[in-house]
């Protein structure tokens, strides 16, 4: 067969990023305190771009800066903390290896964002599941800040109860308020516990003690510059709206008449550093509004979704994923995920980072959060007549439109500390 060279045409279609748009992405990963440094450092080298100053502001002449400590930022971080106390502690080899571990798997906000299962992983089966379990409980949960390790906000809540000194009863009401997985609203916890002879008083203490508990206890050790929140929530009469912040914000603009006269110039004399300086100016603006636009759209939905945790129960949280925001709001899940990254809101509750609000479903065909499926595998074991097995318990569930696996029962299962058909 004879080889020959043959010329052909062929039309593609294919996404290429600008430089602008790749900028235009990076823009949305940085947090307030990262956005504020490049807003400052292209103000220092772009002379078309300056900052609105604010009129309206007082001068207080008896103020004195001698006292002002300008190493604000915390010394250690969170990391270095728990590995100090962890060296301080007298562990065997096995123990120690195991917690350090752990702290790798911690974030900045103190919880713990990996399995106990993939923790096993990572250890290459040098030791068990059980035994991470037991230094995570015992010996991670007794670390300062407390509530560090925390795996939802539920156990976050439930450590720091232990450790606080105060009334015994009303400690171990708030223990049994948060061991009640079936209870879903505020009304339904005071009629269970007025029934069980508490009386209104100490179930508002109660509910005062958990609303009091830190959700994002690592932050305390975290450089504070880097933590500024976007968003705050405020609550009155009720009703819970989002704003952005503007009080810390620097408000930038484009120098008009600097623009117009350099253009004038480039006419007769062309500059591409000039063009592309006056092309940043534009840009900058643009994008910051942008951003700060999508971060108010996104912090708005959740916080909607999320209204009844943030608003008077924090024992409930709602399912909500990236891929429920992008539909909702028209955003490709990865700007979604570009978006929740290092920004946080101020709650009530705290300074908490917004992915936080944002809990997986762990069923496909169901919105169903990991609290809400072990409220039904509770229910379903204390209604059985005879012990039902895992995989039983599973077919049930499917049989309600859940599609869940016998190894999701029996991890949720092992979580509510109930034992196995065999033991019960």
């Amino acid at each position: 067969m004879a080889i020959s060279l043959i010329k052909e045409f062929k039309q593609k279609q294919k996404i290429s990023l600008t430089p602008l748009l790749k900028k235009s992405i990076d823009l949305l990963q940085l947090s307030r305190y990262e956005l504020i440094q490049k807003i400052d450092r292209e103000i220092e080298i772009n002379p078309f771009v300056e900052k609105e100053i604010s009129e309206d502001f007082d001068i207080n002449e008896n103020y004195n800066d001698s006292s002002f400590d300008f190493n604000v930022a915390a010394v250690e971080n969170l990391r270095d903390t728990l590995i100090n106390q962890i060296n301080d502690l007298r562990l065997d080899i096995k123990d120690k290896e195991i917690a350090l571990t752990i702290i790798d798997c911690i974030d900045e906000s103190g919880q713990l964002i990996d399995d106990i299962d993939e923790i096993n992983i990572m250890m290459k089966g040098k030791t068990s599941a059980q035994d991470i379990e037991n230094i995570l409980v015992n010996i991670i949960h007794n670390l300062e800040p407390i509530g560090v390790g925390f795996r939802n906000f539920k156990e976050c809540i439930k450590v720091q109860i232990n450790k606080k000194n105060f009334n015994n009863k009303i400690k171990e009401l708030c223990l049994q308020i948060l061991n009640q997985n079936q209870l879903d609203s505020i009304d339904e916890i005071n009629s269970t516990f007025l029934d069980k002879g508490y009386s209104a008083s100490d179930i508002q203490k109660g509910m005062l003690e958990i609303k009091s508990c830190d959700l994002s206890p690592g932050l305390n050790f975290e450089n504070t510059n880097f933590v500024i929140p976007d968003l705050k929530i405020e609550i009155s009469n009720e009703s819970l709206s989002v704003n952005f912040i503007n009080d810390t914000f620097p408000t930038i603009k484009i120098d008009e008449d600097l623009i117009e006269k350099t253009s004038l110039q480039l006419k007769n004399r062309p500059n591409k550093k000039l063009a592309e300086k006056i092309q940043d100016a534009k840009w900058l603006l643009s994008s910051v509004k942008k951003r700060n636009d999508t971060v108010m759209q996104v912090g708005k939905l959740i916080c909607k979704r999320q209204i009844s945790f943030l608003q008077d129960n924090p024992l409930k949280i709602n399912p909500l994923s990236n891929k429920n925001l992008s539909d909702e709001l028209g955003l490709h899940p990865s700007t979604i995920s570009r978006i929740l990254r290092s920004k946080y809101i101020d709650t009530p509750k705290g300074i908490i980072p917004l992915k936080s609000l944002l809990v997986s479903s762990v069923s496909k065909t169901r919105d169903v959060t990991p609290t809400q499926l072990m409220q039904l595998i509770e229910s379903i074991i204390q209604e059985e007549k005879k012990p039902k097995s895992d995989n039983k318990i599973a077919l049930e569930l499917n049989k309600r439109g859940f599609n869940l696996a016998r190894r999701t029962i029996t991890k949720y299962r092992k979580r509510l500390n109930i034992a196995s058909t065999r033991n019960r």
